[in-house]
């Protein structure tokens, strides 16, 4: 049986929507199919942090690890969406609680009933810390959320990250998940090995599990 496939990851483009004064997404050709030259090849300026993607530790630690170097383990394997859906600034615990029974390693979070990815919001949903606290204690490995930030847009201090750098949990942000069922699946969100940065793109997937054999 095949399984069902869900991308839920936004467009990256030009017009793709970043924190504000962060490097929007940008791109050239370098070269492009001409007489004497047989291929089209293009440069591309981008924040990590365009679309879906993953925060390294570096990102909110000055000592943290950069994204080629984390364990690629919390961004592939079961996990569960959880609806939250206009929730308010913060996901607390009873918003979730009604899915938390036997929790998988990962949860993604839905708060919008439509992702803006034409768009900036200011007034984007986030994890509230005592969340966060409570899925660590569950064995959570990675959270993910359909917003720009686990954190509010405007916070200086971080709550969110600081708990998920002090519980050793992997994050991922600006996912879509406008037609994804509450449910059980299997993630599929890996990184770049880019060796240096805070961050990477990912192509953030979901596909059904297979039920297993008698």
């Amino acid at each position: 049986m095949l399984s069902a496939l869900w991308d839920i990851s936004p467009p990256v483009h030009e017009g793709a929507p970043v924190f504000p004064g962060d490097t929007r997404y940008r791109q050239r050709w370098a070269a492009t199919i001409a007489p004497g030259c047989p291929v089209n090849v293009s440069e591309i300026t981008l924040s990590p942090h365009v679309g879906a993607h993953a925060d390294a530790p570096l990102h909110y630690d000055p000592e943290g690890a950069s994204i080629g170097q984390v364990d690629l383990l919390p961004y592939l394997g079961p996990c569960r969406v959880i609806h939250a859906i206009d929730c308010g600034p913060l996901v607390e615990w009873r918003h979730i609680e009604h899915a938390t029974g036997r929790l998988p390693q990962r949860v993604l979070v839905r708060t919008y009933r439509q992702a803006p990815v034409d768009r900036w919001d200011d007034a984007l949903a986030a994890f509230a810390p005592a969340t966060v606290e409570r899925l660590a204690d569950a064995g959570v490995l990675l959270i993910g959320i359909d917003t720009a930030s686990i954190d509010p847009a405007d916070s200086k201090r971080l709550d969110s990250h600081q708990v998920i750098r002090r519980r050793g949990l992997r994050v991922l942000e600006n996912l879509v998940l406008d037609n994804v069922p509450e449910g059980d699946y299997e993630l599929i969100a890996l990184p770049l090995k880019l060796v240096s940065a805070d961050a990477s793109p990912v192509r953030a997937v979901l596909r059904t599990l297979q039920p297993s054999s008698p």
